[in-house]
């Protein structure tokens, strides 16, 4: 008999939902914990910037038993993302389990010398102190802004100026009349100069790092998800793990590959105008595909034609008044800069010692299965796969932890195996494929179908790909047949 936990759940965006559900059904009496007002995460209406809207289409980015409502468009907008992910909690009668505007201050070792955490709670003023057997880290990639300043921002703002984080975008009205600057090349960058333009900005300029790879929503015609989410297409990419056999195959094969990725970069740049913009990146489509591969905001590179959005590559230098000048030498006329530059990785809440263990030198990760590090016991992570389907990978990502917690895993990894494992994915990593990295190595895109192979093996799935081995093959990662996958693994009840 598995014995029943007192679980805490830290986050109420997508990955919270999926191992709130998971470690719930499961029999755990589960407590979760949300910073904000609301569920969501970065869905969370506060926090989403006018026009924000999935990357992946809809039916890539939801949980195995709620398909998204036929009525929304193929990709949804944000509040509609929001609505869906309310719904989902309420089918799993959710809300029960969560506790709103609460805040964890720390968390540390349990004294009572019972396995577990003692997490620092603060919520309405007050600070308290609560014991669990297990916590499910679950804040993700996007939970901390990453403030930037730079010489001169006292002065700007003190003559008028305003200086925010993009998530702080969020009414139009704030650009209309005003030159706005947006300072970096991702998709929420992108996705805020063609809102300001179209909001009525004076004038707008797109200040960016370095040229990367965009893949529209439609490449030639044909919706992405039907060319860059496939199994046969993922087998091109240098995947971790390969056996001696593999890289045989690999390498006689490497002429095939190479002339399918010259033939997509060449369809992008033509598509794009990437020549025209001076975009075309340096490397390789395929040494770069991560989680920070942009899709393309649609109006992007019209509003680069029509003059209205004017891209220049370089960064800030310093602020004058009412301008930004840039290490391109440029002096940009500025009334709002938008600092589009991401989020902090990282889990402020666990001290110094444990995080050292957790995280490398160089920022990489130490989890095995993106999940769990063997010298933290008793805690592990969802949401820390993401991927092009995010929903997915933290649903699956749940399922494995919660059979992980409890010992249940048809092969329960030992430290020594999981250490080993770590080992070699850091390897490869720093060693084969830079590009994964990202993150602190937290992206198990575009290796969407290998990650989960593995995590359904070892949860001992009695199924594990669909019947149609061309549907296999040569299409997207399904939701629905990943729940029929899960239900195929063994179940149990705690007690």
């Amino acid at each position: 008999m598995v014995k029943r936990k007192n679980v805490a759940v830290i986050g109420g965006g997508v990955s919270g939902l999926a191992a709130a559900k998971a470690f719930d059904e499961r029999g755990h009496r589960v407590t979760g914990f949300e910073r904000s007002h609301d569920f969501g995460g970065v869905w969370e209406l506060s926090r989403s910037y006018p026009d924000v809207q999935t990357q992946s289409p809809k039916d890539l980015y939801c949980y195995t038993d709620l398909p998204m409502p036929d009525d929304y468009p193929e990709w949804p907008k944000g509040p509609q993302v929001h609505a869906y992910l309310h719904s989902y909690a309420d089918k799993h009668n959710l809300p029960r389990l969560f506790q709103l505007n609460t805040n964890i201050l720390s968390m540390d070792r349990r004294v009572d010398g019972q396995p577990g955490w003692t997490l620092t709670i603060e919520a309405a003023g007050r600070v308290r102190k609560e014991d669990f057997d297990f916590v499910a880290i679950c804040t993700g990639q996007f939970s901390d802004k990453n403030i930037l300043t730079h010489p001169g921002q006292e002065g700007f703002v003190a003559g008028g100026g305003e200086v925010i984080h993009s998530s702080e975008y969020t009414d139009s009205a704030m650009a209309r009349g005003k030159h706005v600057v947006v300072l970096g090349g991702s998709k929420s960058a992108t996705d805020i100069v063609v809102n300001a333009a179209r909001s009525g900005a004076k004038s707008v300029t797109m200040v960016y790092r370095e040229n990367v790879w965009r893949v529209p929503y439609f490449v030639g015609g044909i919706n992405f998800k039907r060319l860059l989410y496939m199994r046969a297409q993922e087998q091109q990419f240098n995947q971790w793990g390969k056996s001696p056999l593999q890289r045989v195959i690999a390498a006689a094969l490497k002429p095939l590959v190479w002339a399918n990725f010259r033939g997509l970069e060449t369809l992008l740049k033509a598509q794009l105008g990437l020549k025209k913009w001076n975009m075309v990146p340096d490397t390789p489509i395929e040494k770069e595909a991560s989680c920070s591969l942009p899709i393309v905001t649609p109006g992007l590179f019209e509003s680069f034609r029509d003059g209205t959005v004017k891209p220049i590559q370089g960064t800030y230098d310093r602020y004058e008044d009412g301008h930004v000048v840039l290490t391109t030498g440029d002096r940009v006329p500025c009334d709002l800069s938008v600092l589009a530059v991401g989020w902090k990785l990282g889990i402020p809440y666990l001290a110094q010692d444990y995080r050292d263990k957790l995280i490398e030198a160089d920022g990489q990760y130490r989890v095995y299965r993106l999940a769990v590090n063997p010298d933290l016991p008793d805690m592990g992570f969802v949401g820390f796969n993401s991927s092009f389907c995010t929903i997915l990978s933290a649903e699956m990502i749940a399922n494995w932890l919660v059979r992980f917690a409890d010992g249940q895993l048809v092969h329960q990894p030992s430290a020594k195996e999981m250490n080993a494992n770590i080992e070699m994915m850091l390897n490869w990593r720093r060693k084969e494929r830079p590009a994964a990295q990202v993150y602190g190595g937290l992206c198990s895109a575009p290796f969407h179908f290998k990650h989960f192979d593995e995590l359904l093996a070892d949860m001992g799935a009695g199924v594990r790909k669909r019947a149609n081995p061309l549907a296999e093959q040569f299409s997207y990662p399904d939701a629905r047949s990943y729940g029929r996958f899960l239900a195929s693994t063994p179940q149990y009840q705690a007690g």
